[in-house]
């Protein structure tokens, strides 16, 4: 741990409810909830308005509404996410060659290996820069956290948050976390806060009193002796500028179960594509496709096929997984389905490109005469197999999804504030404006059409030049603990 608290962990306050709200006048200082809208959605981000009613990330969307029935309830909206978190990040990127993304809206910064900071003082200067950076750039809120260690720098900007920064003087570590719960400290779920609750420690001073030996009887030697340094303050791991993605993947749940089996394939060939799609935006390649299935009795089962070598075509993907999926008992129903690839390299190998091709023609040749019978037969079954023809409900939902964006020809830029019963309802507005009024369409009205979202800034400042040097103070006194913005 550094003797300076050097270290940056910035969190974006609420993010994804955040951007809808900056977005979309109307919902400024008004609870929003922004999640899978379906029976079985979750809640991915709640505002901290809604959080007054005790709605929170990982809940149920069902129990949301019942705790705040009047919220804004919003599908996500991940193109304008991974647009302001690019700001966000560039901006991270100029303090600093060691910038740790740890999500789109969180990451670790390493300041003194950038040359912005080397002591309290200028670094609690430089984080007060960054936030009013990051709010001028996307008009969004972020907390910082600064401390010698990431462990702690995540603790700071979770004290400070909403909107504020923390700094942990080094030397008061022990004092600061010695009545916090255990599962402040990382690696701590909670099965091990059970188990170690069962053992008589809930807090972390009771971590450290216990002792290394008994932490390691209790949890064995390298995650016990880890959590009993990590009580005293101590955690050495560097801020890493690239973390090595293990796996790409995808998975959809369902919000009725699916039990036709042709259905169920074509799921699975799809989101292999997505998974492709993925695979190739990071620029990489992988040599295992794994299936995941998740059943009606919510048994999960996973199956994995290694290839002869890395690949990113989705021929040869969708292929692997349609296999995997033959050996899987869908009898049932299937809720969840998900396709992988694991074994990342940065390179694929050129015979892989006709892989799918050569099984292709050494199936067909295997079939010989009875493949024509097999493709009616499979035509048929898929035609009986079909589903009638979507409700209007259904229709409105899929095309127009809450709180999406739209265009009209003639009333301009919108979002949709609901849809159903053949009807779209949208309020036009942007970012910027007053809140807008609010008109019904017919879900088929050839004067409206989804758009892309706009950005929360129309002209943000330039921040090419940023950050100027930064005078040093080596005093390190009088910089207090903590603050938030009026």
């Amino acid at each position: 741990m550094r003797a300076a608290p050097t270290i940056l962990h910035l969190d974006m306050d609420a993010f994804y409810a955040s951007a809808e709200q900056a977005a979309k006048p109307s919902l400024r200082g008004k609870p929003v909830v922004v999640g899978g809208l379906g029976p079985r959605g979750v809640v991915a981000t709640a505002s901290y308005e809604a959080r007054r009613f005790g709605v929170h990330s990982a809940m149920p969307m069902a129990q949301a509404r019942r705790l705040a029935p009047n919220a804004a309830y919003l599908v996500p909206r991940f193109a304008l996410y991974r647009s302001v978190s690019d700001q966000v990040m560039e901006l991270l990127g100029r303090l600093s060659p060691l910038v740790e993304p740890l999500s789109l809206d969180e990451a670790f910064v390493d300041l003194e290996a950038g040359g912005t900071a080397d002591d309290t003082a200028s670094a609690l200067e430089i984080g007060r820069q960054l936030r009013e950076a990051i709010e001028a750039v996307t008009g969004l809120s972020g907390s910082v956290g600064l401390a010698g260690s990431k462990m702690l720098a995540k603790i700071a900007s979770e004290e400070a948050k909403p909107d504020g920064i923390r700094v942990i003087e080094p030397g008061t570590e022990r004092e600061l976390l010695a009545p916090m719960p255990v599962r402040t400290l990382p690696g701590v779920g909670p099965a091990t806060a059970d188990h170690l609750r069962r053992a008589g420690m809930t807090t972390v001073n009771d971590l450290a009193e216990a002792g290394e030996a008994e932490l390691v009887r209790l949890l064995g030697k390298a995650h016990g002796g880890s959590l009993h340094r990590m009580a005293f303050g101590y955690d050495d791991r560097p801020v890493v500028s690239e973390r090595d993605a293990k796996s790409v993947s995808v998975e959809d749940t369902f919000d009725i179960d699916l039990h036709d089996r042709v259905r169920v394939r074509t799921e699975v060939e799809r989101l292999a594509g997505r998974c492709v799609q993925r695979l190739r935006a990071a620029e990489r390649s992988g040599r295992t496709v794994v299936l995941k299935v998740r059943r009606y009795d919510f048994s999960t089962l996973t199956r994995s096929e290694t290839l002869r070598g890395p690949t990113d075509d989705p021929a040869v993907v969708r292929e692997a997984a349609a296999r995997l999926l033959e050996a899987v008992d869908t009898t049932g129903g299937v809720r969840l389905l998900g396709v992988g690839v694991t074994g990342l390299a940065d390179f694929t190998q050129e015979d892989l490109f006709a892989q799918a091709a050569g099984e292709r023609a050494e199936a067909a040749l295997a079939d010989g005469a009875e493949e024509g019978a097999q493709a009616t037969e499979e035509g048929q079954g898929r035609a009986d197999a079909e589903p009638g023809p979507e409700s209007a409900e259904q229709l409105a939902a899929r095309r127009w999804p809450a709180g999406h964006d739209v265009r009209h020809d003639t009333h301009g830029h919108g979002w949709v504030q609901g849809s159903g019963v053949g009807r779209v309802t949208v309020r036009f507005e942007e970012p910027g404006s007053v809140p807008g009024r609010v008109r019904t369409f017919r879900i088929d009205d050839p004067a409206l059409r989804p758009a892309e979202p706009l950005p929360l800034v129309r002209e943000p400042p330039d921040y090419s030049s940023w950050p100027a040097s930064l005078p040093k103070s080596r005093s390190g006194g009088g910089v207090p603990g903590a603050e938030s913005r009026p």
